[in-house]
């Protein structure tokens, strides 16, 4: 059960590793996107969402302060989802399914990331081993 636990983890948060790390690779295109999205600060939001997204993923992925990091990935996803996907604002067709597929995907995401919240990380993460 605990390798099933720590697999699960670093698989899960793996798109948030891989998604931040391409966020501070292109900074400006990610900005582009947020102010897009009509938010203010879009530079610094895009630093600040690669920043939540490496820092939290990977102290999912070791467990370290495991429960904390993935309610703030699991804020972080529902906020994503609600703000960028929002196919509801979109007209009937290919792009309004594909923005309803990634909703869902985040929302299957934030699943993932309570059950790591309320499981807590297992026997092999660094939770475990300050603890012991």
């Amino acid at each position: 059960m605990d390798v099933g636990l720590a697999v699960g983890r670093i698989l899960l948060v793996a798109i948030f590793i891989f998604s931040g790390a391409v966020k501070f690779i292109d900074v400006s295109g990610t900005a582009a996107h947020i102010a897009d999205k009509g938010l203010p600060m879009p530079t610094v939001l895009a630093v600040a969402a690669g920043a939540v997204e490496v820092v939290c993923g990977l102290m999912v992925a070791v467990g370290w302060c495991t429960r904390l990091a993935a309610l703030v990935l699991l804020v972080f996803t529902g906020a994503a989802a609600f703000l960028f996907h929002d196919f509801w604002n979109l007209p009937s067709g290919r792009e309004q399914i594909g923005q309803m597929l990634h909703a869902w995907k985040n929302l299957s995401i934030m699943g993932g990331l309570l059950f790591v919240a309320a499981a807590g990380p297992g026997r092999f993460s660094i939770d475990a081993r300050v603890r012991a």
